[in-house]
């Protein structure tokens, strides 16, 4: 059976991506690299949620600050959201 990942789970990733930045311990350069590992694994595993849900959660975490709008617009078309 297939590895499945939550979307909790993506949004607990991007808020440590977010709380690492914030504190400084991360270099946008290794955002961006943690960032694109992160979506690669995603594209590797099933999802355990519709497109709906997914749209909904990276609404969500836009609105809260956890990503910007360049972050969410990456995301929706690596995922195949858009």
């Amino acid at each position: 059976m297939a590895d499945v990942v939550s979307m909790q789970a993506l949004v607990k990733k991007l808020e440590q991506l977010k709380s690492e930045m914030d504190a400084g311990k991360l270099k946008h350069g290794e955002y961006d690299q943690r960032l694109a590992r992160m979506i690669g694994e995603l594209r590797d595993l099933k999802v355990d949620a519709d497109r709906a849900k997914m749209n909904s959660t990276l609404d969500d975490v836009l609105r809260r600050g956890v990503i910007t709008p360049a972050v969410k617009a990456h995301l929706e078309k690596r995922l195949g959201l858009v």
